[in-house]
């Protein structure tokens, strides 16, 4: 994103430069006003990607640190590596179908994983089960 916005603020800084020394050539008196005219929108031109970098750049700051599941809470709770995996999808938000898709299986697997988790987190819904999860420190 910085790049682009480097590359499009000088490259428009170039063509309205070019344009101007153009129009020199053919109306010679107006050096002054065209020279003028081109370095302010140098200058516009500079000012706005430096803007635009300040504000892309405070938003890309934030820190995304890893989590890691509990093992004791997964070892205590029985669930399989599989079922982890759908876990971690259902806290989400995809679908049965979105599941079967990303992980590569079928959706009755999806649905027997689902329902083993709700057994073994003792929920009855898929809300239950990322609340549970959560407060068992399975996922973040």
């Amino acid at each position: 994103m910085k790049k682009s916005v480097i590359i499009y603020g000088i490259s428009l800084a170039l063509l309205v430069y070019l344009l101007k020394l153009i129009e020199y050539r053919y109306y010679v008196h107006e050096l002054s006003v065209g020279f003028y005219i081109s370095l302010s929108a140098l200058f516009f031109a500079a000012l706005g990607a430096w803007i635009g970098l300040q504000l892309v750049g405070k938003r890309r700051r934030s820190t995304i640190t890893a989590f890691n599941a509990n093992e004791m809470s997964l070892k205590l709770t029985g669930i399989s590596k599989r079922e982890y995996e759908v876990l971690s999808l259902i806290s989400k938000g995809d679908t049965n179908q979105q599941i079967a898709d990303k992980l590569l299986l079928s959706l009755n697997t999806v649905k027997t994983h689902s329902s083993s988790l709700y057994l073994k987190l003792g929920a009855k819904r898929r809300t239950q089960a990322v609340q549970r999860a959560k407060e068992l420190q399975l996922i973040p």
